[in-house]
């Protein structure tokens, strides 16, 4: 079934539910849109309707419910009759809890059942696939409405395929008008209203035509082509009420809204509802179109609204907050206005002016004495024009923003934000860069198929999810994709609990600072349908983190976080190439958020610092400045390379575990010896430790080794200790040509693993004997090499590139060497009668000397240089 006066979306809709399901009926509506009607009278031998009345005298075990939430009667639906709606409206509120419902998150609720048909692989005819086709392009204009998804069009190129015509199609979706909706037309047009509402050409008409039979669709489509306004409200009064009609071709009309307000509904483009006379609506047709007129400014949004420009989760103060509390606020998080609150009324707004000028006064006071009165408020919904006018009547730089439904503040907005939003540099929703494509052609389809999973359930949890910073970065250079970082407006904890009830896994969670792990070994996750194990293909964990703003209670400190919008979380990033997010969340998939001009900056190639004390909240953030510089081949700008200066120093006071941290990352990266030669062109790595030098020649060496993998006969280990082996070589490469005291104040000051301060010994040893067993005999180099790991072993050898002799010791010792055991075992000295002891060491490294120095070649040789041994040692003693 579907709805009354149905259009073709909810008649095509009903056959594709018929075709996956032939056993049901198809029930004819009494009363369906004039072309609808004309279609099912030219083909009604091709289609499986049936009328209401030919229903078998039983009792209904179950209707399937399409393209509408309402139902019309049936005799034979009894209480337990199952109903399963399926609609791609938005769920009404009065919903029965009885039944089942499926949101089509596509243009056409018809697109749904192609897609299961062509997961069935049925065949259509050429008259079911064109119903099909016109029940998607009617409720998408022919694929160019904003509600039109690729599955929409995915939907009509298979039905092509299947024989659609465009030609049938094209006479049903434009008819032309009967007589009597052409004098409805002509009413219409000499009753109209146009006005302009925010910027929006909006026309407003009625008409009295209790002699209309036919649909009032087809009368607003023919005014929209002949008038092109951004919205259409109809009044036309019929034998069964006063019907409603509204279109729009902005975001900023959803005429589904407005609908609603009459009990009816549809899309954000199209929508209409039945207002009858039973329902005690007695108000004559212009009366209600007067007071619609009056009320149509508030469900019209501006072009960019507060919503789009404020920031969440104010800081509020009390009347009784002291001011030196108020102060302390001011400097953590910077802002220069505070809202007063009283019992969640706004009482006035204290300013950093007010508080300088009670301190210059040595005055002690509470925050009530010293805030500039007033009850200044706005909406999300506000227009900036309005935000303006009362920025300019109350002088206030900071205005509360108010929920208009539960009164309670939601968010501020600032003088700064709409000066950005008018020159353009902060209008995030205003001609947002679409990168849903890009997203899906970068991403691998497991990556997707988590982040249209993490997308879904914050939707559904009414939370805002985005991708941030350098996975945005480097999806928009189309560099490869490691880690994927996601930002929750709301609480990323309570996210990742609903996340492994619905998928499985395990979580950690760091309440103080509002992020969640999610471990993915154990989930339900299926990454494609061939794919048993569910965790194959999937990254090991995955990063929730709400919405934060910080601030550092001194220098080179670990952040205090608190909750935020996703506008100051990006604030509180290192560099505006980090500060873009894409938007996942529903409508908004895809879409790109620049609030601190991160994109020109990706695009010119330049690091820019976000702002002039970011280096002294964390001066690490000059050694990934230089990392980001040579990885992207960018250039640090003017400004933030002066604030270098002024933030060398600090570096001494910053952990050795977070200067490590960040020279991890360096040595991961491929151009690790440009980054290490930039840093010491700045000084930075003098910064560190005066003693913390990168020579030309440790560039080279460092060069050699990275270009330069170990091979399979080094038998390299994965990891030392904890830390990988690639990491220890390229350290010891780095360090061990530093003075011996430097060194050790190095190891101390970076905090570096026993494992890495080891091999830097062994080497910085090894490297000074080097040149002296060059001409010794093969088993001396072979005990200096011996105790000596390899992976160290594999660091020495880059200093002696250039020395051949050295270069063949080593590879012999490796290929050669290493592998020789003589035939002689402790058990065969035993049985000669040789008590176990010191002995047993000496006889067996005088055997390996000679297998080494070429003494011995063969099982009775080495039996011979025994029985040798042996006489000396009985002689000896």
């Amino acid at each position: 079934m579907t709805h009354e006066q149905t259009d073709f979306d909810g008649f095509a809709s009903m056959l594709g539910a018929y075709l996956l399901e032939d056993r049901a009926y198809p029930i004819l509506p009494n009363n369906m849109n004039r072309n609808v009607q004309q279609f099912y009278h030219n083909y009604r031998f091709e289609l499986p309707f049936i009328l209401p009345q030919a229903l078998p005298k039983q009792n209904i075990h179950s209707i399937t419910l399409v393209d509408t939430q309402s139902m019309v009667t049936l005799k034979g639906i009894t209480r337990d009759t199952r109903v399963c709606v399926f609609d791609h409206h938005k769920k009404k509120d009065d919903f029965s809890s009885d039944w089942a419902y499926n949101d089509i998150k596509t243009g056409a609720c018809t697109t749904y059942f192609v897609e299961h048909l062509i997961e069935h692989n049925g065949n259509l005819s050429m008259v079911q696939a064109t119903l099909l086709l016109l029940g998607i392009y009617e409720d998408t204009g022919s694929l160019t409405y904003a509600s039109t998804t690729a599955r929409d069009a995915q939907a009509v190129a298979y039905l092509l395929s299947q024989g659609a015509s465009l030609k049938i199609a094209a006479d049903y979706l434009n008819p032309s008008l009967s007589p009597g909706q052409q004098k409805v037309l002509e009413a219409l047009i000499q009753n109209q209203q146009v006005m302009e509402l925010k910027k929006k050409r909006v026309m407003v008409s009625h008409a009295d035509a209790e002699f209309l039979e036919e649909e009032v669709s087809s009368i607003a489509h023919k005014l929209c082509d002949l008038y092109d306004p951004d919205g259409l409200f109809l009044f036309v009064k019929t034998k069964e009420g006063i019907r409603f009609v509204a279109r729009s071709v902005c975001d900023e009309i959803d005429v589904s809204n407005i609908a609603e307000r009459f009990g009816g509904g549809g899309h954000t483009r199209a929508a209409a509802a039945l207002i009858r006379k039973s329902e005690g609506n007695r108000k004559a047709l212009q009366e209600l179109e007067k007071d619609f007129i009056a009320s149509l400014d508030d469900f019209i949004n501006p072009s960019i609204s507060v919503k789009q420009i404020m920031s969440t989760n104010p800081l509020l103060l009390e009347p009784s907050t002291k001011l030196q509390e108020a102060l302390q606020l001011m400097q953590r998080f910077g802002y220069e206005g505070f809202p007063v609150v009283q019992e969640n009324q706004v009482i006035g707004l204290l300013t950093r002016r007010a508080v300088d000028r009670a301190l210059s006064h040595k005055m002690d006071v509470p925050v009530k004495s010293l805030m500039e009165a007033g009850n200044y408020f706005v909406h999300p919904e506000t227009s900036l024009e309005e935000l303006h006018q009362i920025m300019a009547k109350s002088n206030w730089g900071q205005i509360p923003v108010v929920n208009k439904q539960d009164k309670k503040i939601i968010g501020i907005v600032t003088r700064t934000d709409l000066l950005q939003a008018y020159s353009g540099i902060q209008s995030p929703e205003n001609g947002k860069m679409d990168l849903s494509s890009l997203l899906e052609n970068t991403l691998k389809p497991n990556q997707m198929k988590l982040i249209k999973m993490i997308a879904e359930t914050a939707h559904e949890m009414r939370m805002h999810v985005y991708l941030v910073g350098g996975v945005v970065r480097d999806i928009i250079l189309k560099s490869p994709i490691l880690d994927l970082d996601f930002v929750v407006e709301g609480n990323a904890i309570e996210l990742a609990h609903q996340l492994i009830a619905l998928y499985g896994g395990k979580i950690t969670s760091h309440r103080q600072f509002g992020t969640a792990k999610w471990f993915l070994e154990d989930s339900r996750i299926i990454v494609s349908d061939n794919d048993a194990n569910s965790s194959s293909g999937l990254p090991k964990s995955i990063d929730l983190i709400s919405a934060r703003t910080e601030f550092y209670k001194n220098p080179s400190a670990l952040p205090t976080v608190k909750l935020s919008s996703i506008k100051l979380d990006l604030l509180r990033r290192d560099f505006t190439i980090n500060t873009l997010a894409i938007r996942l969340d529903g409508k908004h998939y895809g879409k790109l958020y620049d609030y601190w001009g991160g994109l020109d900056d990706l695009n010119d190639g330049i690091i820019r610092v976000l702002h002039s004390l970011s280096f002294v909240d964390d001066p690490t953030r000059m050694l990934r400045a230089i990392r980001f510089e040579q990885r992207f081949g960018f250039q640090i700008e003017k400004r933030t390379l002066e604030l270098f200066e002024e933030a060398k120093p600090l570096l001494k006071q910053v952990s050795g575990d977070r200067i490590r941290h960040e020279m991890d990352l360096i040595f991961r990266e491929r151009l690790a010896v440009d980054i290490l030669n930039r840093l010491q062109q700045l000084e930075l790595l003098q910064a560190i430790d005066p003693d913390l030098h990168f020579s030309k020649k440790n560039a080279i060496t460092l060069q050699a080794a990275i270009e330069n993998k170990a091979g399979d006969g080094w038998a390299l280990p994965s990891k030392v200790g904890n830390s990988s082996t690639e990491i220890v070589i390229l350290y010891t490469i780095f360090l061990c040509m530093q003075a011996e005291k430097s060194v050790q104040r190095i190891n101390k000051r970076l905090k570096l693993p026993k494992v890495i301060q080891k091999s830097i010994s062994q080497a910085r040893e090894l490297i000074e004997k080097m040149p002296q067993l060059i001409d010794q005999k093969p088993s001396e180099i072979y005990y200096a090499l011996k105790n000596v790991p390899n992976h160290t072993l594999f660091a020495v050898q880059f200093f002696f590139h250039d020395n051949h002799k050295v270069q063949q010791n080593i590879n012999l010792y490796l290929s050669e060497w290493t592998k020789l055991k003589p035939y002689t075992k402790g058990t065969d000295l035993k049985k000669l009668g040789i008590n176990p002891g010191p002995i047993y060491k000496s006889i067996y490294q005088q055997l390996i000397s000679a297998w080494v120095d070429g003494e011995i070649i063969s099982r009775e040789e080495e039996a011979d240089l025994l029985q040798s041994i042996l006489t000396k040692s009985k002689k000896t003693n």
